[in-house]
């Protein structure tokens, strides 16, 4: 079971890193503040969901 909460926490991981470097990315390049801005509101969301994940998984797998 473990195993399983490893493997979802990395995705969640790679989620937010993939959602932080586009933003990156937008905003060297000169985008849209309106995307950046987009990009990094889903990113504080995904972080969310991605701490709120693996609180979980301790709480599951610590007895």
């Amino acid at each position: 079971m473990s195993t399983v909460f490893n493997i979802i926490a990395i995705v969640f991981m790679l989620a937010v890193l993939a959602v932080l470097i586009r933003g990156l990315i937008n905003l060297m390049r000169g985008g849209s503040g309106n995307t950046s801005n987009k990009l990094m509101q889903a990113r504080v969301v995904l972080q969310f969901f991605a701490l709120v994940f693996i609180l979980l998984a301790v709480w599951a797998t610590r007895g």
